[in-house]
């Protein structure tokens, strides 16, 4: 298979700047995450695992890090139990109440024996509403020992290690950064009349690498980045779609067309 000459991969890309519209704005930016999100721990404890590496591809539910759960998993089986005792005491008191309404309607016992039926029912019922409750937070408690991923999505950064140990008001770094992957923000300055001239939503090309993608405009600045000559200079991002499995990183160079 041939490949294509140099001079002709040199060319393309002027090409794409000469095929554009008289009006339109070509402008030098930078790549950019849509947005990250910083993972943290909120429990005490040790890594027991870590599944990803800083670059890895992972999906929504995804577990990322994994804590030791020993101690959370013991906490919810006493949870479990509870709950156990509490459904048996619960059934209990509900044969007993039917027997005393029984008695009562028959008026073989007198009134406060049915009232203290109807009270250890409601005591039992509320012991049971409780071990629920205790038995939910158990629960809670052990999800949480998991670092799951949000979305699909790349592994940022990375500075979990197997058998660190973890202090939850103590993390200086987050254990895992993850941010989108199928989609991508390229960001430019511009002065505030070329910002006034532009809107959210509207149509942009962003050369990358050679090949122009379809973008729009995402975000604009509202507080100016510097103040130049010229006048304030302020940030505006278009927001476009990878190609399939293309890895594209932040502070990469783009240059952007606008209208």
């Amino acid at each position: 298979m041939r490949s294509t000459p140099l001079s002709i991969r040199l060319l393309l890309p002027a090409l794409l700047v000469c095929s554009l519209p008289a009006h339109a704005l070509e402008l030098k930016g930078r790549l950019e995450w849509m947005h990250k999100v910083d993972m943290r721990v909120i429990e005490n404890g040790i890594v027991e695992k870590v599944n990803v590496t800083t670059g890895q591809h992972v999906n929504a539910g995804d577990v990322l890090v994994r804590m030791d759960q020993r101690k959370q998993k013991a906490t919810l089986l006493e949870a479990k139990a509870r709950v156990a005792r509490a459904t048996l005491s619960l059934d209990d008191a509900a044969r007993d109440m039917a027997r005393t309404q029984e008695l009562f309607d028959r008026g073989l016992i007198a009134e406060e024996e049915l009232k203290d039926g109807e009270l250890k029912q409601a005591v039992a019922q509320t012991e049971m509403e409780s071990a629920k409750a205790t038995e939910e937070a158990a629960q809670v408690a052990l999800e949480h020992t998991e670092l799951k991923a949000p979305f699909s999505g790349i592994i940022a950064a990375n500075t979990a290690w197997q058998g660190a140990v973890i202090f939850a008001g103590k993390q200086d770094q987050p254990l895992v950064t993850l941010a989108p992957d199928d989609q991508m923000v390229a960001r430019v300055l511009v002065t505030a009349d070329v910002l006034r001239r532009q809107s959210v939503g509207q149509s942009a090309q962003v050369l990358v690498n050679g090949s122009s993608r379809n973008g729009k405009i995402y975000r604009q600045g509202v507080e100016a980045v510097r103040i130049e000559p010229e006048g304030a200079i302020y940030e505006l991002d278009i927001i476009f779609k990878p190609n399939s499995k293309e890895l594209l990183r932040p502070s990469e160079s783009v240059r952007v067309v606008l209208p």
